[in-house]
């Protein structure tokens, strides 16, 4: 399996760089912190993510493997993330693209505009956003894309085209 996830840990390599390099850029403008979980939302992910989490939670000892599986065990009904406990995430270290990016200023391009979407929490008091702090969305999931079509092209079966938090438990270890 590891192979087949290469491509993907090398993004995201470069998103944690990315990430990392923002977050000293804007320095205290950044107010996203360990149990800041408000954006923490049940999302679904693609196949190749999917993937690497489970990938991760076979890297976890018996107990915390256990304890996941507990966790999971009751879903919770409010939206948020399955993977949330205490407001902190389960599998932080392979928590996918968009929990690694989630609150840095984003470029988004919706038609024919371009807009600059930041969590309400960050970067309050700037009048201007230096253009080495924003992430280009569209071009980051165009490589996502681009991996996770080359991860499913090992397969024989026909994998869904994403694959939601909630049924990770059923594809655990």
């Amino acid at each position: 399996m590891q192979g087949l996830l290469e491509n993907y840990h090398r993004l995201l390599e470069k998103v944690d760089n990315l990430c990392e390099g923002i977050a000293t850029l804007l320095g205290d403008a950044l107010t996203c912190h360990a149990g800041c979980s408000s954006c923490c939302q049940a999302i679904s992910v693609f196949p190749v993510e999917a993937a690497a989490m489970i990938e991760a939670v076979g890297e976890l000892s018996a107990e915390q493997q256990k304890f996941l599986k507990e966790h999971f065990a009751v879903i919770p009904d409010d939206g948020s993330c399955p993977l949330l406990f205490n407001d902190r995430c389960l599998l932080y270290q392979a928590r996918p693209i968009i929990c690694r990016t989630h609150g840095f200023p984003v470029l988004l391009i919706e038609g024919q505009t371009k807009r600059v979407d930041v969590c309400p929490l960050n970067c309050r008091d700037m009048v201007q956003m230096p253009g080495e702090a924003i992430i280009d969305l569209d071009r980051l999931n165009e490589l996502l894309v681009s991996i996770n079509l080359l991860y499913m092209r090992e397969f024989s079966i026909k994998l869904p085209e994403k694959i939601p938090l909630t049924s990770l438990s059923d594809m655990l270890p």
